[in-house]
């Protein structure tokens, strides 16, 4: 079975363990008051050039959003997010289990707009009824989206704008953050991303790290007890460490970014094929996720020999399936994959 149904089927990638084991006997304290995590913290600051930023790191991306999350808002407040976002489809209510609703916007391509954002800040402030409402106090935005899309510098600026405007955070989940940086003409880079946000995280899990994702705090109004937050929705870790020495190895000398590229150009050697074969997209992108709609029959004769995720049926004969390539995805697989889909 060939996997292409996710970015994180293998474990992690090798300079990453060897790391691990080098430093395995060295004895360091706990809960990320390490040096390997105040490394990693320090280039994370340098990447951004934001030397006043706050790093922190937790063990995934549901325990990324909901604590930022919790931190960030009280509690008669919610978060303005697309429909298909990760925190409204795939956590488990994680984020409405810390009391704050989750505001869907509607995205048929993963992205909300500024010009969504602030209608519905100008629809609750107008409401008669706006102290019965939950009010929006987030705004939560993926960098890559759920669909593979990316937000450009123009509309992260206009987005970060308007949610100054109305008094409202940006947090930016990056679990997929490499593949949209890596991303053929993107003109986002950690710098830029950083300057347009009250908060992100860089993802690794998904990324070539065991687990693991860098929480970046640039508000001053966000920093405050956030380690308490991380203490009491279980993301403090003991080993700390370990997160700490995955970030440095996975940044360092623009790894980072160079391996999204790697998967991007991968995934686009399957677009290639089915644009060949005439297969079209639910959704066009160009990071490592691929939305080809394809005929049910097809699907069904490669069930024994690839995995990938189904996303929706298109009509009574083709349905929308995702492919996803990754930092482990081998050349050969993708070669495979992309001649069936020319001889389907």
């Amino acid at each position: 079975m060939i996997r292409f149904n996710c970015d994180y089927c293998e474990g992690a990638h090798q300079r990453i363990l060897d790391k691990l084991v080098e430093t395995n006997m060295e004895q360091t304290p706990g809960y990320g008051n390490d040096r390997f995590c105040a490394e990693a913290a320090q280039m994370i600051r340098d990447l951004c050039k934001a030397p006043e930023a706050a790093v922190h790191f937790l063990t995934g991306g549901t325990q990324a959003n909901l604590t930022v999350i919790a931190a960030a808002l009280r509690p008669h407040q919610g978060v303005l997010c697309s429909e298909a976002g990760h925190i409204a489809v795939h956590e488990a209510g994680a984020v409405e289990a810390t009391g704050h609703k989750v505001l869907g916007l509607s995205a048929p391509d993963g992205k909300i707009t500024a010009q969504q954002v602030k209608q519905a800040y100008v629809d609750h402030i107008n409401d008669e009824s706006y102290d019965q409402i939950v009010k929006p106090g987030l705004v939560y935005i993926s960098q890559s989206t759920e669909l593979g899309t990316t937000y450009s510098k123009a509309e992260l600026e206009e987005m970060y704008r308007v949610c100054k405007e109305c008094g409202l955070y940006l947090y930016v989940d990056g679990a997929r953050l490499a593949y949209a940086l890596g991303a053929e003409g993107m003109d986002v880079d950690f710098e830029v991303l950083a300057a347009n946000c009250d908060v992100f995280y860089i993802g690794g899990t998904k990324v070539g790290a065991l687990f693991g994702e860098a929480v970046v705090i640039l508000n001053d109004a966000l920093k405050t007890d956030f380690r308490y937050i991380m203490r009491q929705e279980g993301g403090l870790v003991a080993k700390g460490r370990l997160l700490g020495i995955q970030f440095s190895e996975l940044l360092r000398d623009g790894f980072y970014i160079e391996t999204g590229r790697r998967a991007d150009r991968l995934a686009d050697e399957i677009r290639k094929a089915c644009e060949d074969r005439g297969y079209p997209f639910l959704v066009p992108n160009n990071t490592n996720q691929i939305f080809p709609v394809i005929p049910d029959a097809v699907l069904e004769s490669w069930k024994d020999k690839y995995a990938f995720a189904y996303q929706c049926r298109v009509d009574e004969s083709h349905s929308a399936v995702r492919f996803c390539t990754s930092w482990a995805t081998r050349p050969e697989d993708v070669k495979a994959l992309a001649d069936d889909i020319r001889n389907s």
